[in-house]
This record gives structure tokens, sequence and C-alpha cells, in this order.
């Protein structure tokens, strides 16, 4: 059974022995030259030892997390068997069929048992199978017998099988024409769409495109992420962004194959995959062959005040369906500097970037979906500011060098105007060709302003488009000074951040946030929204989707 799909018995491939076996066509950012890394003086023993620390660090919160499921998960799991549509309300049928669930006290058996159980008492469809529980007194059914628990655990893996073998030929179909076409050089340009009418999106979409742009990025309305359940089909109204849907996913993949083909290059469409909901904005963005997906461990936590329970192991199955569909993510650590001065928190973003990293590799993710987060955000009025985030960029790159990297615009000094702005923007372009970043999101003239318009991204992608081609080439043409000012910011940030690392795996990483260790934003491991959403997993929980994602599913 596959997502809008009715049941099958259909038979599946061994989907886990195909799981990352070989990545789609990849994005990495170029590296720096051997010489300029090489001055930076952070040697490879003082990453791998970076990479220790923020490997203890996660431990202990991926022990938390392998013992405890949450709604959102139990929903993605219905999701990802074809449950989809919504009731007469408006309420999404997963919903409908989780809260009875939790509500009743059986959920932590998982919601894939009890699907199989109603397929076994004979529904035939996922909406009759929602029917059936909701009118079953729940409570108080007896218990399976051994040999009816194995049954349903029997049928439900083998529709797991369908259903995942189902999701990978969808994503196969992304890179057929990703490889057909073929993808811009690095850094490719990122620009945002955010009308909040999905109609509208695509026609700047595509504007866009025309003008240069590879990444299309469709922001996400204002407090979406805050939503505990995914609103259903198209939208067309939306406050700061339109509404992350899986039928707006499907409206505006479409309409970028259709431009991509058009134009001769691969058109890459991101949305955002966090929040109450990542999991199953994960599901849908895979589903309907998307390319990135912003998500982040600890950005809802901050940012978002949701709780960081919650969010911990919501992040954590949303990788695992990143990695398995070949998903490149996006981290958040850019964010840090814009509640925080951006000179003295440039450590809190290289130590978050290697805990990001831990948490994502732990989820199966490849170095190659790895969009670690960076910024240009230092305060303008400082002297020599472009040396100085010319060596942060560096040195991210010198730590991740396998990675795309995502790097930002400055944001948070841009002013009403225009020309200055524009002017600021393209110090960050020469950055990221400089540095060798895969993902670059161009700053707007008009970041201060309003939501851009058509015109300000073609301002943005044609400033970037002679940046990228007049600086093509100059990371291999200067050797760095070993005691000038960009190789002495990029190893002070660099043992700032060592710091930062030693200290949070002493104390724990919840206790670190509730310390305001990063972004300058406290947050408690019982507050935020969404704590009512946890459950530990019972004695007999079962996720199938669980036991492939994580390589370890039964041979059929």
């Amino acid at each position: 059974m596959s997502a809008g799909q009715p049941l099958s018995a259909s038979k599946g491939r061994q989907a886990a022995d195909r799981i990352c076996e070989k990545g789609p066509p990849r994005t990495p950012g170029a590296r720096l030259s051997v010489e300029s890394m090489a001055n930076l003086f952070v040697e490879d023993s003082q990453v791998a030892q970076a990479r220790e620390l923020a490997s203890r660090i996660t431990e202990p919160v991926l022990g938390f997390i392998s013992q405890h499921t949450t709604v959102s998960i139990e929903r993605t799991v219905l999701r990802l068997y074809g449950l989809s549509g919504a009731g007469p309300r408006g309420v999404p049928l997963v919903n409908t069929l989780v809260d009875r669930l939790h509500a009743a006290g059986v959920l932590d058996r998982g919601a894939a048992w009890w699907l199989g159980r109603a397929l076994r008492m004979g529904a035939n469809s996922p909406l009759d199978a929602v029917e059936k529980l909701i009118a079953l007194p729940l409570e108080r059914l007896d218990p399976p017998t051994a040999e009816e628990d194995g049954a349903i655990r029997e049928l439900m893996r083998k529709e797991t099988r369908a259903a995942v073998d189902e999701l990978l030929r969808r994503c196969e179909q992304r890179d057929a024409l990703k490889k057909e076409l073929g993808t811009a050089k690095a850094p490719l340009r990122y620009v945002i769409v955010a009308t909040g009418n999905i109609f509208d999106d695509v026609e700047q979409a595509k504007a866009a495109a025309q003008a240069g742009a590879d990444i299309i990025a469709v922001i996400r309305s204002t407090a979406q992420s805050l939503l505990d359940y995914v609103p259903h089909g198209a939208t067309t109204e939306g406050y700061g962004g339109t509404y992350a849907t899986q039928e707006n996913f499907r409206i505006m993949r479409e309409a970028l194959d259709e431009e991509s083909k058009r134009l001769g290059r691969y058109i890459h469409l991101t949305n955002y995959s966090s929040g109450l909901c990542m999991s199953e904005i994960a599901f849908a963005a895979a589903w309907e062959r998307l390319d990135m997906l912003l998500n982040d461990a600890m950005y809802g936590i901050l940012f978002r005040d949701i709780n960081m329970q919650r969010t911990f192991i919501d992040q954590y199955f949303s990788r695992r369906i990143c990695a398995l569909t070949g998903i490149i993510i996006n981290t958040g650590e850019d964010n840090y500097v814009t509640t925080a001065d951006a000179f003295d928190a440039a450590y809190t973003v290289v130590a978050s970037e290697f805990i990001n990293e831990a948490f994502g590799k732990r989820a199966g993710l490849k170095d190659w979906q790895l969009g670690i987060g960076l910024a240009y955000e230092l305060d303008p009025a400082l002297p020599q500011t472009f040396l100085l985030e010319l060596g942060q960029a560096m040195l991210v790159r010198r730590c991740f060098p396998d990675a795309p990297l995502k790097y930002m615009p400055p944001t948070k000094h841009k002013s009403g105007d225009i020309f200055w702005s524009h002017a600021y923007d393209l110090m960050a372009d020469i950055v990221a060709k400089w540095t060798g970043q895969g993902i670059h999101l161009l700053g707007m003239m008009t970041e201060a302003m309003h939501t851009p318009l058509m015109m300000d991204r073609y301002v943005a992608l044609k400033g970037a488009g002679y940046v990228y081609r007049a600086f093509d080439g100059i990371a291999d043409e200067f050797v760095l000074k070993p005691d000038g000012v960009i190789a002495g910011r990029a190893r002070k940030v660099f043992g700032e951040a060592m710091e930062l690392l030693e200290e949070v795996e002493k104390t724990g990483l919840m206790p670190a946030i509730g310390k305001a260790r990063f972004g300058d934003i406290a947050r408690t491991e019982t507050g935020g929204k969404g704590l009512e959403g946890v459950l530990g997993k019972g004695e007999h929980y079962f996720n199938p989707f669980l036991e492939i994602l994580e390589g370890r599913s039964p041979k059929a």
C-alpha cells in the first residue's frame, strides 16, 4: 500500500537493501585549495576531536529517542501506508485516528500495529480501517494471541516493504530527471517565493528560474510550525508564506519539472521540515520528489519554543526519511547570530554544526546530504568584516569538506537603502564563491522592506552570476598568511567552539540549551509546545518503517 493508493498485497523488493546504496546526482561544494586549508592551522586531529565530542553529546539524546515516539511519527507511519485526506471539518484522517489511539492509551503499541489489526478484522481500505478503529472500544479489547500478533506483524512488514519500494521509485524519477538535465555548478543559487498563494508562487518560481535560480524555496506560512497537523489540499491564502501541504508540493514540483525541461537544466525545490509535523512533511516532500528540506535538530526548540523532547524525537525520524529518499537537509545555525552577536557568538554556530552533523549521521544521512548552515551576519560597522567572514566560512568548509554547506546572506543589519543592501549582499556572494559553498541563499536588496518582488530576485541573481564568473578559481590563487586576520579568526572561533563542545559534553545537551548556550535563548526540557504528543514506546511497540530505515528489518 502506498500513499494515495488502496491497500495492496503487491510484492515489494527488499527496500532495506537499497537504502543509500548510491546517492542521487550530488551537489557538493568545491573544496578549498590544499594550501589555503593547511594554513588555517586547524589540524585533522582537532576536527576529529570535535566530532568525537559531538558524538558523545548526542549519544544520551539518541538513547532517549530510541525509547520514545510521538503523535507526529505515528501519523507519518499511517501516511506512508497511504492514509490521506481529511474529514468533513478539514481534520486530517491521520490526526483523527492517532488522537483516538492516544486518548485510549494504546498508541504505545504503534499505529502500524493497530492498522494491521483493523485489516485482519476485515478492513479493506485505509478509510475503512479508520472507521473500524474509531468504533471499537480500544480500551477494553482483549490482548491478541501470540499467533495473531505474529500475523499482524507479518502482514504489516509486507505492506511496509511495498510502500517503501514505491516511495523509492518516485524518488528515482526525480533523480533520473536531474541526471538527464544536469545541474548548475556550485554554489547553487537559492531564492525564495512567498506569496501565500501556491498558484502565484508557481509563476514567481518560474520567473526566478528563467532569471538563473537553481533552487526555489517556498517559504512556509507564518506559525505553521506550531500547528500539530498538516493542512490538506492546495492553499491560496497564507501570511508571510504559503502553507506546506502535500498538494502544494505536488503543484510546485510539477511546475518546476516542466520549467526545467524547457530551460534544459534541473531546478531544485525545497521547503520546511520543522515544527510539530517534521516527519509528516518529510514524507510528503519525499513522495512529491522535493530535493531539499530545511531540517534542524534545535531550531524549533530555540526559535519556535517547541518542546525539546518532541523536537529531538521528531527530527530523528524525519531525517531517517530524508536519508532513505536522497533529500539534502539544510540546518539552521545561521539563526544563532541573528539573536546573539555575530562576532561574539560565531563559535556557537560551529559547535552546533558538529552536533547537527552527529545527529544527522546517526539518522543515516551522508555527507552530501548535510547542508550545514552558516551566515554573513557580522556588523558591517566593524573593521575588516570581509576578512573575518571569509575566515569563518573557510573554517566551516575546512571542518565539513564533503558537505554542500548552505550560506545565508546578511539580514540582521539590512536597511531601507537598497543600493547599500545590494552591495552588502554582493560581499556575501564573494565569500560563498571563494569558500566553495554548495548552496547559497541570495540576499535581496529589499530584505528590510517587504517580501521580494520578481525584479528584486532578478537583480540578486544577476549580481551573483557576475560574482561567480569574476571570482571563479580564486581559492587556488591565494595562500593564507599563517599569522593573518583570516587564519587568526578561524583558529579563535574553532578554539571557542571546542570549549563549548567540551562544556556541553559534561553538562548534557538539554541542560546546555536550558542555560542559553545557543542563540542566547533558554528552553526547558518540559517546557514549550507539543510535550503532550510525546510517549514512551510500550513493550510491544511496532514500527516496521523504522525497522527498514534503521536497516534491521526481518527478511521476508
